[in-house]
């Protein structure tokens, strides 16, 4: 297949996209597929093979049979993206509209977890009412974080004063005007990915063994230690025994088929010593780049890079052609 794979775009996260979106075309050429790489640049304009793209309605993308945004942050993992393929006319790997908005939102994720029951940490939105005096009650440290952003991008711990949480509400304030604080989690950070079409009536959804995360390097999680070779090791399957790993397993395709997930998520967690299991965020265009855990997680399942890729593809077809089916 002639496979578009769109790399870069207008958010912070350009860079990754750039060697995530480098990944995924490496893989789907090993996989046989006929790939062209589309740019997005940070002020949008779009360009294949040094020239500029031009974009009609139902006149697809190049002559691709399948799109394959690797983009993420806004403008690429939120919806709006998905929302111009769709008007595009052309089948697309990963999330569809609904599920890449309420994913990418961690403010209206966590609270349709709320809705659901689905054990969280505590949080609250910059800005709500009593929102200081929630804030407080969370203890310290604090995690003050964009609403709308991913790979750590305007992320701050807040450990002390009033003028310190000021400080990191500024910071997650110049990347996006909602603003999340959530409590502290001293327990373990495990991560498993997910493929499947969950809208479709009976479609499997496969879960990748879960995987510990760790960072000896670093106090968190932070962009170095996601993106900088060596930074974060990788425990597959993650030491919480085998009926925790298996209960993950089941949470993670839970939250996936409640966002209605299609394509590729991978869902990350706290998990206690006790087995205790926290859902933290999911992400539903998650990085693919040498270091990402994604692609790392399926390998250790059995699942090879250009096979997970090719894979994808296959399922953004699938779900193209069944939603061609319906009358809208």
């Amino acid at each position: 297949m002639r496979v578009a794979v769109l790399l870069g775009g207008r958010s912070s996260e350009h860079d990754v996209s750039l060697r995530s979106g480098s990944a995924v075309a490496a893989g789907l050429r090993e996989a046989g597929h006929d790939i062209v790489e589309v740019l997005i640049s940070r002020d949008g304009r779009w360009s294949a093979d040094g020239r500029e793209v031009e974009l009609l309605p139902g006149d697809g993308l190049l002559g691709a049979d399948v799109a394959f945004p690797v983009l993420h942050g806004p403008f690429g993992e939120d919806g709006t993206i998905q929302g111009l393929l769709s008007s595009l006319g052309v089948a697309y790997a990963g999330p569809g509209v609904l599920a890449a908005a309420v994913a990418m939102d961690k403010l209206v994720f966590k609270r349709l977890l709320t809705y659901e029951g689905i054990p969280q940490v505590e949080f609250c939105a910059v800005g709500e009412e009593r929102w200081r005096e929630r804030a407080a009650a969370m203890g310290r440290p604090l995690w003050v974080k964009p609403s709308r952003l991913g790979s750590s991008v305007g992320i701050s711990k807040v450990s002390g004063s009033e003028a310190e949480l000021d400080a990191a509400v500024g910071i997650a304030a110049a990347h996006d005007p909602r603003v999340i604080v959530e409590a502290h989690c001293p327990w373990a950070e495990v991560e498993c990915s997910l493929i499947g079409n969950s809208t479709l009536p009976g479609a499997a959804v496969e879960t990748s063994l879960p995987g510990l995360i760790a960072y000896p390097g670093s106090d968190w999680y932070d962009y170095a230690a996601k993106y900088s070779v060596g930074a974060m090791r990788l425990e597959v399957p993650a030491p919480i025994g085998e009926q925790q790993i298996a209960a993950v397993r089941r949470l993670a395709e839970r939250v996936y088929r409640l966002i209605d997930g299609t394509g590729m998520a991978r869902c990350d967690f706290f998990v206690s010593e006790t087995g205790e299991a926290l859902v933290n965020e999911i992400n539903t265009i998650p990085g693919f780049t040498e270091t990402s855990v994604f692609g790392k997680l399926f390998e250790a399942t059995g699942v090879s890079y250009p096979e997970l890729c090719d894979r994808l593809v296959s399922l953004a077809v699938e779900r193209y052609e069944a939603e061609q089916a319906y009358e809208f």
